[in-house]
């Protein structure tokens, strides 16, 4: 079997970017890049098209030494990845088994998911109205009867929220022009009114919650160690999931193992990080240096669907646990996830589930819509990922100017 095409297209409404790798036997792979990157991210796919014609796309190994010194940290990992898990599907397909089944096989029957935003089909509108304790509470009261029964959500507070633009004076530091800009994230050492109105609305998302749901925050990045310490300290009597991204994340492109450290020594809260992060190589000084309680690679982002795997392994043996990331993976991305986490050793904890709103509803075969039971989904047999493009459906949602795959 030979690699004869990669391929892209973008559905406009969704903003998702589609990844197809074809081969002179028929079979084809799927893969997805993360929302947020597709309106620059096409010619970078396409870029790796020379490096991988006419390769046995079921050495996935092979060939992903071709081009995996190619990419870097968050975004620029996203191409490789996406290659890496459409090259699994092929590889599941031409052998008539799951990818899980390639990857070592599964360890659990059903794969345990966290919320960090709606559900996969949930009714939309179900947003955070402002940043106040009174906010919070209610918008947990509403996430958490979503479908699903999840026993572990994650909100955004402190430099990944609002908080810095609607309370005043929230941190010694600059304001860009606009909230949220694109990359365009806020630091600086929070101010003391700063730091006690951040716990006051964490207080609130836990009385909303109770014991019966974890809580995991998204805090960053762009904290300064002390109040980083001192916010990790306050929260120590709310039990909570974790705080990620406190130092670094998102599109930082490097991780600082040695100023996280000092803050997970300093507390028992459990500190997280790792979702921009590039290849082995990138998680290794965290691992090693043991700077962090948790990682959370995306699949999307690190090198595929093995390399999380091979991740994972390793921080495994330093006694550090793994939630993967994947907000923005898509129905592709989900099933990728589904497919590796069956497969990771007992730090797992569980994957971050993408949101896959309505619209996708039609467009992609072999999700259920009901699929996450008691937090949980059931691990699919199908050959490859397990999922197929409905092609109709597809070609009445693209984008201005997109053919299908490209095609003539």
């Amino acid at each position: 079997m030979k690699i004869t095409d990669l391929k892209c297209m973008v559905i406009g409404d969704l903003h998702a970017l589609l990844v197809r790798i074809d081969t002179d036997e028929g079979i084809s792979g799927l893969a997805q890049i993360e929302g947020s990157k597709h309106f620059y991210l096409k010619p970078h796919v396409l870029f790796y098209k020379r490096n991988i014609l006419e390769q046995d796309p079921t050495d996935v190994e092979r060939v992903m030494l071709r081009i995996r010194r190619l990419g870097a940290f968050k975004p620029w990992g996203s191409s490789v990845s996406a290659i890496e898990m459409a090259l699994w599907d092929i590889a599941g397909k031409a052998a008539g088994v799951p990818v899980y089944k390639l990857l070592g096989g599964k360890i659990r029957d059903k794969v345990r998911v966290y919320n960090g935003g709606d559900m996969p089909y949930a009714p939309s509108g179900l947003r955070l109205e402002g940043t106040s304790p009174e906010d919070y509470f209610n918008y947990a009261s509403k996430r958490k009867k979503l479908p699903g029964q999840f026993k572990i959500m994650k909100f955004g507070i402190g430099f990944h929220s609002g908080m810095p633009w609607t309370f005043p004076e929230y941190h010694y530091g600059e304001k860009p022009l606009e909230p949220r800009a694109p990359y365009l994230y806020q630091e600086g050492l929070t101010t003391e009114r700063g730091l006690k109105y951040t716990v006051e609305c964490v207080k609130s998302l836990k009385e909303a919650l109770g014991d019966e749901i974890g809580l995991a925050l998204d805090c960053g990045p762009g904290w300064k160690v002390p109040a980083a310490i001192r916010l990790a300290k306050a929260l120590e009597p709310l039990n909570v999931m974790w705080l990620e991204d406190l130092i670094t994340g998102d599109y930082t492109p490097y991780t600082l193992p040695d100023i996280y450290r000092q803050v997970t020594e300093s507390t028992s809260t459990p500190i997280h990080t790792g979702e921009q992060i590039y290849l082995r190589q990138g998680f290794q000084g965290l691992i090693e240096k043991h700077a962090v309680d948790i990682i959370g690679p995306d699949p999307c982002d690190i090198g595929g669907m093995a390399e999380l795997k091979w991740v994972a392994e390793y921080a495994d043996m330093h006694g550090i646990l793994i939630a993967p990331h994947g907000v923005g993976d898509g129905p592709i991305g989900l099933a990728a996830l589904v497919q590796v986490s069956a497969t990771l050793p007992q730090n797992y904890i569980a994957f971050e589930l993408p949101i896959v709103a309505a619209e996708w509803n039609g467009l992609v075969e072999g999700l259920a819509k009901d699929m996450v039971k008691n937090s949980f989904i059931e691990v699919p047999d199908k050959p490859g990922m397990g999922i197929e493009l409905n092609e109709k459906a597809v070609r009445k949602r693209l984008k201005e100017g997109e053919t299908y795959f490209d095609d003539e």
